[in-house]
């Protein structure tokens, strides 16, 4: 049943942050080698429209990274790096406030029910996967056995010929968008 297997490191992929979060964990063992003893980047978690942290990966030492929700603070971020005023590593960007837990697919939350809560519903809402992620058995993505059998298996390795042709992507322009963006 590999779509009913899952890591916590899936699971927060639904708050701000947590995409980031998730490959900080993987990465983290892939570089150095060594078991993530401290699973929880606390900095790149919370509803701040944009979040940069400083992350220790040896040997590549101290890296800079951003979080970014909402469209306004990906601009604000991607506006730095094209001035060449940051230099991160890696930049997760979720188009919806607070990332998934506050996207179109979510239970509406009335205005008065807004009114009523002491904190924001998507802080609750990321507060409740960062609970449900600390019990899960598995939290980091590279642990799934379902990803690890379709790479031995199938894709062979990480990064290798066939993972990277039906895996990677890369942006290609597009005539229609083309058109629309030499309107403005």
């Amino acid at each position: 049943e590999p779509m009913g297997i899952s890591t916590g490191a899936g699971l927060i992929f639904g708050a701000t942050g947590g995409v980031m979060e998730a490959a900080l964990r993987t990465v983290y063992e892939v570089v150095t080698g060594k078991t993530l003893q401290e699973l929880d980047f606390v900095a790149v978690r919370g509803l701040e429209g944009v979040k940069e942290a400083s992350v220790d990966l040896p040997p590549l030492g101290t890296v800079k990274v951003a979080v970014a929700h909402g469209l306004a603070n990906a601009r604000k971020v991607l506006d730095k790096v094209k001035a060449g005023e940051a230099d991160y590593l890696f930049v997760e960007i979720m188009a919806c406030p607070g990332g998934c837990v506050g996207g179109g697919g979510q239970p509406l939350v009335s205005g008065s029910a807004r009114m009523a809560l002491e904190e924001d519903y998507r802080a609750l809402r990321a507060q409740a996967i960062y609970e449900e992620e600390a019990g899960m058995p598995l939290r980091k993505s590279h642990e799934n056995p379902a990803v690890k059998t379709l790479y031995e298996e199938f894709l062979v390795k990480p990064l290798g010929e066939r993972s990277h042709h039906l895996l990677h992507t890369s942006y290609t322009a597009r005539a229609k968008y083309q058109a629309l963006a030499s309107e403005k």
